[in-house]
């Protein structure tokens, strides 16, 4: 089994659902006591919230590249960012490193295009869903038209992704606005949902929209769980 390097803590909440989905899947693979090899390095989301809303992308990126090289130092065979929005810095992370970089937009494009589904909506941080980082590699490796909510569901999905869900709340006032902003899209001719966001599924599942959900985070973890135990 391959040592997977997590560099999470952006935020703790969606990396603690790394941990449980990763180990409870090779748990299910290969039975008994089994459960992975995992190294991680977790970060105070402040520091790294604050440099992201003042556009140090820069900083960013040195930052995660400094983990990803002490990861692969310790050990690790693969890396996983373990949230969206720093995957707009993935290729200078990549670039650090001689081990592979495990982005989180391919395993999502791969069960998006085993589904047949050509155009999706996209929620996730302000970031995510405007900079465009996701919508390019899903169109340029998947072939995939990417919708984004209109601007005030943008606002309302990003406020409730760094105010609540990063904090730990879940509120249901949030949930139905959830719904509201997926439905909204789904008029639009959305055919599936990407929860592009790796807090998203702490609010919202399969049952709160009329369309097939994508979640990321669960997406990512069954891809870092089939590169672990290749070969």
């Amino acid at each position: 089994m391959k040592t997977i390097g997590l560099i999470g803590g952006m935020s703790w909440e969606s990396t603690l659902e790394y941990y449980r989905l990763i180990n409870q899947g090779i748990r299910a693979r290969l039975g008994g006591l089994h459960s992975a090899h995992i190294l991680m390095e977790s970060y105070d989301f402040a520091t790294i919230a604050d440099l992201q809303h003042a556009g140090r992308w820069d900083q960013t990126a040195a930052i995660l590249a400094g983990s990803a090289r002490r990861l692969e130092a310790a050990g690790a065979d693969l890396l996983l960012i373990c949230t969206n929005t720093m995957h707009k810095v993935a290729d200078q992370v990549q670039d650090s490193v001689h081990i592979p970089l495990l982005h989180i937009a391919d395993p999502t494009g791969d069960a998006l295009r085993q589904s047949g589904i050509s155009r999706v909506g996209l929620l996730g941080t302000a970031f995510t869903m405007e900079d465009g980082f996701m919508h390019e590699r899903l169109a340029a490796r998947f072939g995939l038209e990417v919708l984004v909510p209109e601007a005030e569901d943008r606002r309302t999905v990003h406020r409730i992704i760094y105010d609540e869900l990063c904090q730990g709340l879940t509120r249901e006032s949030s949930r139905a606005a959830y719904r509201e902003v997926m439905a909204r899209l789904v008029d639009r001719g959305a055919q599936g949902i990407v929860f592009g966001c790796t807090e998203i599924g702490l609010l919202v599942g399969p049952e709160d929209a009329t369309v097939p959900v994508f979640d990321t985070t669960r997406l990512h973890c069954e891809g870092a769980i089939a590169a672990a135990l290749a070969g």
